[in-house]
């Protein structure tokens, strides 16, 4: 990395959940480089519990995993994926996502995203350390003083989810200032009638979403925001599935 790119690197806002080192992609730097196939391609997600969300991709997600909140000051929808330890119950022993389950875009975009600087512009970035990046690549970064084709591709998606964080900021930003967000714990019953935590989470309470006033509620309907609410909520069904993953996977069942 060069001198100049390690100083604006450094001037990124926030921390980069999976990115373990995110430099500015640049033709200098990096023309010589580019994406290699990747045998195991989900290793760097497989040690962790929860995935960053869009509302864009709610319904979809919602089928397969819980998804909650962060937490009640800067809220942030996650989609689990593990419990207990830090371990995807969704990236098997060979490095690759559970068949006909649906991907988080925030994995989709890696190694690329796009990072904003403190004046408020975004440049592309990609995690050097990502395997998939390499100097014998099936597919370069750069054709010419372009980027390829096919990384131009990657970074629009990344552009396209860009977008949705921004519309999911204000939705978590509206249910945070509705006052719609509160506390819950999942349990498991053991065989001999014991207790035990599974996990505390943050979600949308039904109860206090029937007590909006109807042109509230109307609004939150026009906006989309009421069946972002819906998903959520439908998607809590899934803690049961996912501690009996974890159980089949554990040889427990």
């Amino acid at each position: 990395m060069s001198d100049t790119e390690a100083a604006e690197t450094s001037q990124f806002e926030g921390n980069m959940f999976l990115y373990e080192q995110p430099v500015l992609l640049n033709k200098e730097d990096h023309g010589n480089l580019g994406l290699s196939k990747m045998e195991r391609p989900l290793d760097f997600a497989k040690d962790i519990k929860g995935v960053p969300l869009v509302v864009g991709e709610l319904q979809s997600a919602q089928k397969y995993y819980p998804l909650v909140f962060s937490d009640f000051e800067t809220p942030v929808l996650i989609a689990m994926v593990g419990i207990i330890e830090d371990h995807n119950l969704f990236v098997d022993e060979t490095g690759h996502w559970e068949r006909n389950t649906y991907v988080p875009s925030y994995l989709r975009c890696h190694p690329f995203a796009l990072a904003r600087r403190p004046s408020d512009e975004y440049a592309v970035v990609f995690d050097r350390s990502s395997q998939a990046v390499t100097e014998s690549p099936d597919l370069p970064f750069f054709d010419g003083d372009e980027m390829s084709e096919e990384i131009q591709e990657r970074v629009d998606f990344c552009g396209q989810y860009n977008q949705e964080r921004q519309r999911t900021n204000e939705f978590c930003r509206k249910v945070k200032e509705l006052g719609l967000l509160n506390g819950q714990r999942v349990t498991q019953t053991l065989p001999d009638g014991e207790e035990v935590k599974i996990a505390d989470y943050v979600t949308i309470d039904s109860r206090k979403l029937t007590e909006l006033d109807k042109d509230v509620l109307y609004e939150l309907h026009q906006d989309g925001s009421l069946s972002a609410i819906y998903a959520q909520l439908f998607s809590l069904e899934n803690w049961n599935r996912l501690i009996a993953r974890r159980a089949t996977l554990r040889g427990e069942t």
